[in-house]
């Protein structure tokens, strides 16, 4: 919790306040509506997170032939051994349902021409076709459907262009564990700290792919969530395992633009400049191999070659295939002057996905009491060193359901003290130095790009940590002097993010899943998890316990 406290604040009291408005926030805040009062807060408009840019779909066993041994048996395999296999069967045993509750909320999938099957398409790693779609727009059409709902709600206060700022957390009168009671956020419209009480705090906050210099995620991804926990004294779990997506557009005006991996489960071939495919030398699944070896593949011959970039072709494919199975690609990359019917596309590996977070139960707790990780912000232990393709929403469904049937039971025992102290703000001044945010957050950026990104070493971990040290001492020295704006509190979540990242990958003595080490190639002999311990950590009982 942070230390500053003073006289004026504006105070919300919810039963649950869950703080990011994606798949998983807005999925929490459906299941809990029809028997709790919940606040929602969006660092940005509702539709500005990862959910409403994914593209490529939901796995989830709906094939006949398809079984659900088949698809944990892919996620384990792609996972490289650290996947949790309760979590797995878990995830994979609630997919059906999962799918069918979107279906009666309203989402449309895209369905077989002519028939009332839904379209199922396959990408890297999976075995069968197991991809439910809504074209190439999946994540936009199950976030309007999701906000929509949740818009309909009374029990749903929605609060748009709130960063959230710090949990407020004291000692459990029923546990040896802290509780949290709320959390702080800065009001971005008016540039003002408020306070948010809760007799449950969710956090789906999304992902850190932000830290990264280049990225396929939108600016929000800054990791708020992992780093309010980690300061608020929750384990984190495999923050070195950062997901790079192998096909990013490459293109001076295309900022994030990411190329869907279902062009390459439609038989979209990866070529270098000279026009010659290269994945085959690579992996005997070639384009769908996973992505970590199709993202160190391109980098490899990327470095290799001095090349900007590498070329993923579907043209030979039919055009009005391509057109109405990927109109957004098609749609995005005729901007820019490219035709992916006639031409292949111009792609580069970017930072993706985040698959470590805050630790959590398959309840979605963590090691707070009331307080809850969903999706990207959370380790469940499901993508293990690697996450298989179109797991991702699926778990923000099942275990937002999860979650949410656990507070509801819980709800009726829960402290009724959530006194949220107010903001103190009354020894800080306005800064007239923002210049020191924007450079640090560009040299945190560049330098775990160049030292913790899709291949590292021991000698550029070390210098990476040094460098990280030297920030947070900037950082931190700026933001007890200055007050705060959203520019702030996300380069001091990132830092934090690096950290538990730089530390991680430290202290894996092995090549596996998305860590590659040019000093520790091969596989160790004893399968791990990386588990970072925060240093208020000691006087809490685990989620385990």
């Amino acid at each position: 919790m942070n230390s500053k406290f003073s006289t004026a604040s504006v105070v919300h009291s919810f039963d649950v306040l869950v703080i990011g408005s994606g798949a998983a926030g807005l999925t929490t805040a459906l299941n809990l509506s029809k028997q709790c009062r919940v606040g929602v807060l969006s660092k940005g408009s509702l539709s500005s997170g990862s959910t409403w840019y994914a593209q490529g779909g939901i796995a989830a066993v709906l094939d006949d032939k398809d079984t659900v041994e088949s698809h944990v048996k892919d996620t384990l395999f792609a996972g490289a051994g650290l996947c949790h296999k309760d979590a797995v069967n878990f995830t994979v045993s609630n997919s059906k349902e999962a799918i069918q509750w979107l279906i009666d909320l309203g989402v449309h999938f895209t369905k077989t021409d002519n028939t009332e099957d839904y379209h199922l398409t396959k990408e890297g790693g999976h075995s069968h076709r197991r991809i439910i779609h809504s074209a190439d727009a999946t994540g936009k059409a199950i976030h309007k459907t999701l906000a929509d709902s949740a818009l309909e709600s009374e029990n749903i206060t929605l609060f748009e262009n709130y960063t959230a700022l710090d949990l407020v957390t004291s000692p459990s009168t029923q546990t040896k564990r802290f509780k949290c009671s709320g959390a702080y956020a800065l009001n971005n419209q008016t540039e003002t700290v408020e306070a948010f009480s809760a007799k449950s705090v969710v956090l789906a906050t999304g992902g850190a792919s932000k830290v990264y210099l280049y990225t396929s995620n939108p600016d929000s991804a800054t990791g708020d969530g992992i780093a309010m926990a980690w300061r608020a004294g929750c384990r984190v779990a495999n923050m070195e395992f950062n997901q790079f997506h192998p096909t990013c557009l490459f293109h001076p005006q295309a900022k994030t633009f990411l190329v869907t991996e279902a062009l390459r489960g439609e038989g979209a071939i990866l070529r270098l400049p000279n026009g010659d495919q290269f994945m085959h030398k690579f992996h005997p699944k070639a384009e769908l191999a996973p992505r970590d070896i199709v993202a160190r593949a391109i980098d490899h011959e990327m470095k290799r070659l001095g090349s900007d970039c590498v070329y993923l072709d579907i043209s030979h494919r039919d055009d009005d295939f391509i057109t109405s199975h990927f109109p957004t690609v098609y749609k995005q990359c005729k901007e820019f002057g490219i035709d992916i019917t006639k031409s292949p596309i111009p792609v580069v590996p970017s930072a993706h996905y985040t698959c470590g977070g805050i630790m959590v139960n398959q309840q979605g707790q963590t090691d707070l009491d009331n307080l809850y990780a969903i999706g990207e912000a959370s380790f469940t232990g499901l993508h293990g060193a690697n996450r298989m393709a179109s797991n991702s929403l699926l778990e923000c469904i099942v275990y937002a359901k999860s979650a949410s049937e656990n507070i509801i039971s819980l709800l009726p025992h829960a402290s009724t003290d959530t006194d949220v102290p107010d903001w103190d703000e009354s020894r800080v001044t306005d800064s007239d130095e923002d210049v020191v945010i924007s450079h640090n957050w560009n040299e945190l950026r560049r330098f775990m790009w160049d030292y913790v990104g899709i291949v590292r070493t021991k000698k550029r971990l070390e210098r990476a940590a040094n460098r990280i040290t030297l920030l947070q001492k900037e950082i931190n020295d700026y933001y007890s002097n200055y007050k705060v704006s959203s520019d702030l509190i996300e380069l001091r979540n990132l830092s934090v993010v690096a950290q538990l990242i730089i530390e991680s990958a430290a202290q894996r003595k092995e090549s596996r899943g998305l860590h590659y080490s040019l000093d520790y190639p091969e596989l160790a002999k004893i399968k791990k998890d990386t588990v970072l311990v925060p240093s208020n950590f000691a006087a809490q009982e685990t989620i385990n316990d």
